[in-house]
């Protein structure tokens, strides 16, 4: 398990920094997010699967992220370009090797939503907006379970 400390401070914030999409409530989603879906880091590939990183992305998610919204965004082409040294798409495997890479990803999946990112000091919102936009109904994760992981990392 990665230190919930240095998750934040060395991999989250500078990656949120580099795309200039800092927020506590941006942070705080994500570490929910790899809370929940890699036991905060303990994954980088999924077991019996093919979503990969700290926050479990599939390889097909990625590609849709790159191919309909990326592309489609000159500033956020350019800021990937500069930042990540991506302005194409790169291999998903990079998720399983670059921390800020994975959570620039995640981020920018979050970010394709309307709906704006749950008040950082909500856990059930965090929770319902995770849920729906991240795991979606087709997922496996549960409220109870998702929210005790989240809690023992953060402690």
């Amino acid at each position: 398990m990665i230190d919930n400390k240095q998750l934040r401070e060395q991999i989250i914030k500078p990656a949120l920094d580099s795309l200039q999409m800092y927020s506590d409530n941006a942070m705080e989603l994500l570490v929910f997010t790899c809370a929940c879906e890699s036991l905060g880091g303990t994954y980088v590939k999924q077991v019996k699967g093919p979503a990969l990183g700290i926050y479990q992305m599939e390889p097909a998610t990625y590609t849709d992220i790159w191919e309909n919204y990326i592309k489609h965004s000159s500033s956020l082409v350019q800021l990937l370009a500069l930042n990540f040294s991506s302005p194409s798409i790169p291999n998903p495997e990079r998720m399983v090797y670059d921390l800020r890479f994975a959570t620039a990803m995640a981020r920018l999946h979050y970010r394709r939503r309307s709906e704006p990112l749950p008040q950082h000091t909500d856990i059930e919102a965090i929770w319902e907006y995770y849920k729906k936009y991240y795991n979606t109904h087709l997922g496996k994760a549960e409220k109870e379970e998702s929210i005790k992981h989240y809690r023992k990392f953060v402690k």
